[in-house]
């Protein structure tokens, strides 16, 4: 049966919106590369008019339109939380009431609302729409599935399989028990943003040692042989109000918690390490639980603590499952993707799109909008910007990597928006790994952020195990892999003491800009086939210089949401250090451009998280 399915996430965090069509992803886009408010939750009308755009239909075309979540169970949570934790549980009731009790128990008359149409409109749930995002475009007939997040209506960790278009959910832990929300607590308490700073803590990790590991397991959660857990409410503070932990917590870890934007400590790092350590240690747990439960052979998984690429290449590695695949969107704006794969598959009765060559069908995850040739021309020439085009492919890749190899730093936009937290060679910033001071030049003077944040290697996947212990393709910058030892340079042991920077300027190997400290990397894999235009400037910079891999993160400064469009990525070009920006087919040189009107100060102009 053919039905054209639109799904939608609001209200929380990562209001996103995807179209499905007989159960082929069609479009998907989070709200926030349109409205330009990073994790903007607001209703997704940007991202719904692009992805019917994109699908060229009108909105009386719909099947139906699906909810991430089911918003009457959510309210039965946070009414008996509330009700548990009176009479001090009235910080929880003004965080929660306005979306719970509002906007969520109106969405059918928002939807009709704004679409101007008497659609369809049906709700799934929460760790559903994750398990769907997860299963449905993985290459597997069949799967365990894992989500692991803070918490949806009710649940906070489920267990299920997937096989064909079924898809159940077998077991679950509940609220408050988070192993999300304890991880988003250690955020909070190290001094950064909760559901948006927890891969900063990531980050920090391999500088600290796990000293708290023990603290953590005596006093803040107990863990059981299959992965469950309890945790011990009395260190947390987010069942009454908005701070994530406790007064006992503070006395716990020698203090309280870190103020934002203050220096790092060695106490900090530390704690990074330890729930680092504790976070994969509950997820190898479950992993093993979740074959034991489905007996499969394949893993996939979703939630935010999915994006763990840490946790996620241990799992890899103790080969528990023969294969993993992660939905690159595994936060919550992945679940409008979900919610539509939900209805497509199990209401509708659309069959599984078969995959090309074992691959997903996830296209790479370049699923939202793309600018032609004579629009980005429209751009240039309407502001007077100069740019050359260079005459063939070839000259164009060739022209790109030059730079790059020069040390130069490049803006690249090409083909459709990545949907989902990374930029994967669509919106992205390239450099050149091979220089020392790449990472800390890219951190303190671009991307406006802290030197220890490490930064990604797009490499050429037929060239992968050449640089990186991977035995696997990693598409989607979802697996942690130790460089390769051939590759690795010892280096001195200096005090930490709490500047970062003599430590992140260590040469740790020939790519040392995309070489933590603990000789990992965030590896992306590159098929020609999934982005033949960066694969063309990658086998040119291999060429120039014998290196096949590319510093790769994402086109936007701290606090501002990753590039959409040719003007987006010419802004954030002009108020960066950047040297270089491609637009499609054009290539615009820094030194050639006018002076920028509109200069500013980014740190100042956007929230710093």
């Amino acid at each position: 049966m053919s039905a054209t399915i639109l799904g939608i996430s609001a209200f929380y965090h990562d209001s996103a919106a995807a179209l499905v069509q007989n159960g082929e992803i069609i479009a998907a886009a989070q709200e926030e590369r349109f409205t330009r408010k990073k994790h903007d939750q607001r209703f997704p009308q940007n991202a719904i008019n692009y992805c019917l755009a994109e699908a060229f239909i009108e909105p009386d075309e719909l099947d139906a339109v699906v909810f991430y979540d089911h918003p009457i169970l959510t309210l039965d949570r946070v009414l008996k939380n509330i009700l548990q934790m009176a009479p001090d549980s009235e910080g929880q009731w003004m965080k929660a009431a306005a979306s719970t009790l509002g906007h969520k128990l109106l969405v059918p008359q928002m939807i009709q609302n704004t679409l101007k149409v008497d659609v369809p409109v049906f709700f799934t749930t929460h760790h559903l729409s994750h398990a769907a995002s997860a299963f449905y475009p993985s290459p597997f007939e069949s799967a365990a599935v894992i989500v692991a997040d803070g918490v949806g209506e009710w649940a906070s960790t489920s267990i299920g399989r997937g096989q064909g278009t079924q898809l159940d959910l077998l077991q679950e832990l509940r609220y408050p028990h988070s192993l999300g929300l304890l991880y988003s607590a250690m955020t909070y308490f190290c001094g950064f943003k909760v559901n948006s700073g927890e891969y900063k803590l990531m980050g920090l990790a391999p500088y600290g040692e796990p000293k708290y590991v023990a603290q953590i397991y005596d006093q803040l959660i107990h863990v059981k042989p299959d992965g469950s857990y309890q945790l011990n409410m009395d260190y947390f503070g987010f069942q009454l109000g908005n701070v994530m932990t406790s007064t006992k917590f503070d006395s716990l870890f020698e203090g309280p918690p870190r103020q934002p934007e203050s220096r790092i400590t060695k106490r900090e790092m530390d704690l990074a390490a330890s729930i680092q350590v504790v976070a994969q240690d509950i997820m190898l747990k479950l992993a093993h639980q979740a074959r034991r439960l489905t007996g499969e052979k394949n893993l996939v998984m979703a939630g935010g603590v999915a994006l763990n690429c840490v946790a996620n290449g241990v799992i890899l590695r103790e080969k528990i499952f023969e294969n993993i695949w992660i939905q690159p969107a595994s936060g919550d704006a992945g679940c409008a993707l979900g919610a539509a794969l939900v209805a497509a598959h199990t209401q509708f009765g659309a069959p599984r799109q078969p995959s090309a060559s074992q691959k997903d069908t996830q296209k790479g995850s370049y699923l939202g909008p793309k600018f032609s040739r004579d629009e980005v021309l429209s751009f240039l020439d309407r502001h007077h910007y100069p740019h050359e085009e260079p005459s063939s492919p070839d000259q164009w890749a060739q022209t790109i990597a030059t730079a790059l190899s020069e040390g130069k730093v490049v803006g690249f936009l090409s083909g459709r928006m990545e949907f989902g937290p990374r930029s994967l060679g669509a919106r992205s910033i390239l450099g050149d790994p091979r220089q020392i001071d790449t990472q800390v030049t890219m951190n303190l003077k671009i991307k406006y952020r802290e030197s220890f944040r490490p930064f990604a290697p797009v490499v050429l996947a037929d060239k992968a195990k050449d640089y990186f212990e991977l035995e696997t393709d990693s598409p989607y910058m979802l697996l942690v892999a130790p460089v390769k030892a051939s590759r690795q340079r010892q280096v001195p042991a200096l005090n930490q003491g709490e500047d970062l920077l003599e430590i992140v300027r260590q040469a740790r190997s020939d790519i040392p800009a995309v070489t933590h400290v603990d000789y990992s990397a965030r590896v992306q894999t590159l098929s020609p086939d999934v982005n033949p235009k960066l694969d063309r400037v990658m086998r040119s910079f291999e060429e120039k210089t014998g290196c096949a891999v590319l510093v790769n993160t994402s086109f936007n400064v701290r606090g501002e949401p990753i590039v959409c469009s040719p003007q987006d990525a010419y802004r954030c070009f002009m108020r960066t250090d950047m040297d270089m920006l491609v637009l499609e087919d054009f290539i615009l040189r820094k030194d050639q451009q006018p002076a920028f009107a509109n200069q500013g100060d980014w740190r100042t102009e956007y929230e710093l998280d």
